[in-house]
């Protein structure tokens, strides 16, 4: 479908295949490096990425191939889009806005890259939101306002089981990561000016969970909004925590289920529970 401004994003956006398919949304891959092997995350199994992460190799992220970026753009501007909005994970955990950037010098339809400073379905429902607008005809300035009013306004929720995948990948300083280590003290983190941040420390898994459920009622209040619950290698877990919220926001519109990307996945560690609260 001929739309006049097309949309770009990468793939820490977390949404499901079908969904941006049907939406026109092209996604640019983010790279997984295991050991000397690197290939795009789609095609790299969960199972695979967990047994990896708990063993000897070593295993980083690497911004999406510039290539990528570069027919994305191209191949928009040669079907006849007037514009390209790529919208993309925070500059301060990934290079691929630089990526982006770069390759939207290389190409003859105006790119308007922007940095949302937030990952996951923050992530996805700003996209989500900018092909909404696009789909309205809406031309690049409406969908870049789009995005923005979607990410400036939500709110990520993270738990994970343990903060040495984050320390690994210099996602969270090592004086960061003792936060977790005492006892059985579970970490809620969040994100700020572009960065995880911590949030508060729980006892326990189980009072964690309840905790992050706590917190994003609070934070959604009587608005509209939409919510996603991502997990790693979790998800019963995942399910269990949306029946909660399900119950606790009686304001929500759109619930979703969604696995997080490999990229993602190899840093927040198996086990992990993201949750996403998006205004409408």
């Amino acid at each position: 479908m001929y739309r006049r401004v097309a949309i770009v994003t990468d793939s820490t956006a977390c949404l499901p295949p079908a969904l941006t398919a049907e939406l026109g949304i092209t996604v640019a891959q983010i790279q997984v490096r295991i050991g000397d092997q690197v290939d795009d995350e789609s095609r790299i199994p969960v199972p695979t990425m967990v047994k990896a992460m708990r063993g000897p190799l070593s295993v980083t992220t690497v911004p999406p191939d510039p290539g990528s970026f570069y027919w994305a753009y191209a191949d928009a501007g040669a079907a006849g889009a007037e514009a390209v909005v790529s919208i993309h994970v925070s500059s301060r955990l990934s290079g691929t806005v630089d990526t982006a950037t770069n390759a939207a010098k290389q190409v003859r339809v105006p790119v308007h890259v922007v940095d949302t400073g937030t990952c996951g379905m923050s992530l996805g429902y700003a996209v989500l939101a900018a092909a909404e607008a696009a789909a309205r005809g809406g031309d690049a300035r409406k969908v870049i306002g789009a995005a923005r009013h979607s990410f400036s306004r939500g709110s990520e929720l993270l738990y994970v089981d343990t903060l040495e995948y984050l320390k690994r990948g210099g996602r969270i300083s090592p004086a960061v990561a003792v936060l977790g280590t005492a006892l059985s003290m579970k970490p809620l983190l969040t994100m700020t000016n572009g960065q995880i941040t911590p949030l508060e420390k729980v006892l326990g898994t189980d009072r964690a969970l309840r905790r992050i459920v706590e917190v994003a009622a609070k934070r959604a209040g009587e608005e509209r909004v939409d919510v996603a619950v991502e997990h790693f290698a979790a998800e019963d877990r995942a399910h269990d925590v949306m029946r909660r919220l399900r119950k606790k926001i009686p304001g929500g519109r759109k619930f979703m289920v969604t696995q997080v990307s490999s990229a993602i996945g190899a840093h927040v560690g198996p086990g992990a529970i993201g949750v996403t609260i998006s205004p409408v």
